[in-house]
């Protein structure tokens, strides 16, 4: 079986998918890594260098790949990566993959993106004070596609473990 976790950056999809994955002892992979191993650039020189339609075929090409590998994973996707190419088609359409939407707060994203946006280059030049409009925004659009999940998990006030005990049972 593969497990696909996907929802808004800052959701704890690349934790949690290291951490599911550890307790059902299969891999762990994360959507974005395994597209910069294929092009040998990061995501950000990705978009800079070949733009973000080159990304957004190549990131579908990618999750195709896995999705119809015969490896059991827990794959962690990218937040936008369910709203292109028809990939929330792709996911469902296999009988052999389980898609989890890790619902957050914006209260909660804000939070945990304000502390890490170094890493974040979706946010990078947004005043903090901003922060919370554009990720509103952001759900608002991507919200038909995340609620396509299998299921979905609130993560809000939650510890990773008490995430992945609740996915374990659900599954």
């Amino acid at each position: 079986m593969k497990i696909v976790l996907l929802g808004y950056m800052g959701s704890g999809k690349s934790t949690i998918a290291k951490a599911l994955a550890l307790e059902m002892g299969v891999n762990a992979k994360d959507l974005d890594k395994q597209i910069e191993a294929h092009v040998g650039l990061s995501i950000p020189e990705i978009f800079e260098q070949k733009g973000e339609l080159f990304f957004r075929k190549k990131e579908h090409q990618v999750l195709e790949e896995e999705i119809k590998s015969d490896a059991n994973v827990v794959l962690a996707l990218g937040g936008g990566t369910p709203c292109y190419s028809n990939n929330m088609d792709l996911i469902s359409s296999q009988e052999n993959v389980r898609s989890i939407y890790l619902k957050a707060s914006i209260s909660s994203l804000t939070k945990r993106v304000l502390s890490d946006s170094y890493e974040r280059p979706l946010i990078t030049g947004i005043k903090a004070e901003d922060i919370p409009e554009f990720i509103g925004k952001h759900l608002f659009e991507r919200m038909p596609f995340y609620e396509r999940a299998d299921f979905i998990v609130s993560v809000d006030d939650k510890s990773v473990q008490q995430v992945v005990s609740e996915i374990r049972n659900l599954l």
